[in-house]
């Protein structure tokens, strides 16, 4: 019976990076001058005074300590706090399908692969920069791949989701493989100017090279089995659309920027992964303990300890449930991702793991793989 794999994994990072220090430094300079510009209304109870953030506060609410940016001088100006990143022409590559064909490259030459050997693309990621053409068909166009190409959001995670997709079409024989690209440029849905989210994401993009095959090559991951679960939830909204130009005028910019009550995410989030993922095993006739590593989805320290603690009860080791946030921060469905490609290669064949993503939805999406 043939097998679907994931073959190879492919990662692209910006450059610039940015520091818990060097982001507070602006944050607390635009706070001052908004305090300032604001005093009279203060003192009268008209308007809210802004609160400074710290490096303390930062590290101990997610265990981020900086990020990689596409643009770092736009984030620190405390005068624009946002990335600046100028539109480019219909004729040029968009910045995703540049971001993604970096990552998807680095994955078909891991694997020996042309690009013309892939015949399905699915972009996946948690904001695209336009509603059409597919920024998935500008990739296959840029790639030269053939097939079909089409793209998916479910937030944080599209990458599980699309993962599972990739595998019940690769199954259906509607493609021979396909690659699942997440370019998340989640610097231009935040809010640099809200002081319990402004540091919470990066930019980064993820690929993994997913096919059907007769026998699992040495160092793929065979998908065991994949789980996609949603419950509704406004705890995390972003209201920007295409529908923002018929309304009224907003008083502010935030209103259509990433927003989230993140006490509630993380009290009803967390037993709902790891409830989904000791259910999943158990189908497969398997615990938690017999799981060499779990690359979670990359938003919160804290989150990640007390779901693997769910899990195993125990805390798990940094092996176990290696961390890449404190580096790159919240890359949104790329995340989970970043982790398995950065942490897998020491496992040795017949080694388990799962691969889980969670977010705006409520969304979940788990991974159960085994290495060839």
């Amino acid at each position: 019976m043939a097998s679907i794999v994931i073959r190879s994994t492919g990662l692209y990072v910006p450059e610039q990076v940015i520091s818990n220090q060097e982001l507070v430094t602006a944050f607390n300079a635009y706070v001052q001058h908004f305090n300032e510009q604001h005093a009279d209304a203060i003192a009268a109870g008209r308007c809210r005074a802004l609160g400074e953030s710290s490096v303390e506060f930062i590290e101990k609410a997610s265990g981020i300590k900086r990020r990689h940016v596409l643009n770092k001088s736009g984030i620190l100006d405390p005068q624009r706090m946002k990335p600046q990143l100028p539109l480019r022409g219909d004729d040029e590559l968009s910045i995703q399908a540049e971001m993604a064909v970096a990552a998807a490259q680095q994955a078909l030459d891991k694997a020996d692969r042309a690009a013309s050997e892939v015949d399905g693309i699915i972009v996946a990621c948690s904001n695209l920069q336009r509603p059409y053409p597919a920024v998935a068909i500008e990739v296959q166009a840029a790639l030269g791949c053939t097939g079909y190409a089409y793209d998916m959001n479910v937030a944080c995670s599209s990458a599980t989701f699309a993962i599972q997709a990739a595998k019940q079409a690769l199954l259906a024989g509607d493609a021979r493989s396909i690659l699942v690209i997440n370019p998340e440029i989640c610097t231009a849905h935040m809010n640099f100017c809200e002081r319990d989210s402004h540091f919470i994401f990066g930019d980064a993009c993820t690929a993994l090279l997913i096919e059907r095959v007769e026998q699992v090559p040495a160092g793929a991951w065979e998908i065991l089995a994949t789980k996609a679960i949603t419950q509704f939830s406004n705890n995390i909204r972003n209201n920007f659309g295409f529908l923002n130009r018929t309304e009224e005028a907003a008083e502010s910019e935030a209103e259509h920027l990433f927003r989230q009550e993140g006490r509630k995410v993380f009290r009803e989030v967390c037993p709902m992964v790891a409830e989904t993922i000791a259910a999943q095993l158990e189908t497969l006739g398997l615990t938690p303990q017999d799981v060499q590593r779990f690359w979670l989805h990359q938003a919160n320290l804290n989150m990640n300890l007390l779901i693997t603690r769910k899990l195993l009860g125990r805390d798990a080791r940094a092996d176990e449930a290696p961390i890449v946030l404190d580096e790159f921060a919240n890359t949104s469905s790329a995340g989970s991702v970043i982790a398995l490609h950065l942490y897998e290669q020491d496992l040795p064949s017949g080694s388990l793991g799962v691969l889980c993503s969670f977010g705006a939805g409520y969304s979940i999406g788990s991974v159960v793989l085994k290495k060839g």
